[in-house]
Parts: C-alpha cells; structure tokens; sequence
C-alpha cells in the first residue's frame, strides 16, 4: 500500500436512488459541502459552492456533462471542473467518486 492510499478516506455521500438522472443533489458530510450529480447512471462530485459568487451549484441546471451555476451563469465540467463559460475563471474542485453497491462514496485526503 502506498502512502498517499493510507492516508486518503472515503466518505459515504448518499444512496445511488437519492439523485436521479439529469439532477443534482446538495450534500454536507463534515467539513465538506458538495454537489452530487448523476449524468446517465454515472455519479459525480464537486464542491458545491461556485468560485465566482455565492451560487450554489447543486441548486443550478444539469445539462449533459455541464452544470450552470444559478447566480451567473457560469458553467462548469461536473467531469473535470473546468470552467466551460464565464463568468467564473477559476475551476471548481471534483472529487474521485466511488460507487458501491447502492452507495455514493467519494475519496478526500492526501492522496485523492
């Protein structure tokens, strides 16, 4: 086992069944507030918070891979985080998801 495994977490998020296709889903699991979305079965996760303003992603509209941010906007990759319209210049952060069974899991620490 590598040093950066031993010293990352998963962390539990959800049930699959708790996001439907298409939607999105506002998650706080410690220190963390993020933003579950599930494109076509496949889950992902990003901080929920917008790093233009103080929209909140989870609350925006899912289109494909894309999120639009409800206050201005801006869209991002829900995949990578890249910023794919301003106004927003800064990428928002994703997290590597794990599904397991009916659960939604995601890995945080050093070496996520």
């Amino acid at each position: 086992m590598l040093a950066e495994e031993r010293d990352e977490e998963l962390v539990e998020l959800c049930g699959t069944g708790d996001v439907p296709p298409g939607e999105a889903l506002r998650v706080e699991a410690g220190d963390l507030v993020v933003a579950v979305f599930n494109v076509d079965g496949e889950f992902f996760v990003t901080d929920d918070d917008c790093t233009h303003g103080p929209g909140s992603l989870s609350e925006g509209w899912l289109i494909g891979h894309e999120i639009e941010c409800d206050f201005h906007q801006g869209h991002y990759d829900v995949r990578t985080g890249e910023v794919m319209q301003p106004p927003p210049m800064v990428p928002v952060r994703t997290y590597p998801v794990v599904v397991d069974g009916d659960r939604v899991l995601i890995r945080v620490g050093a070496g996520a």
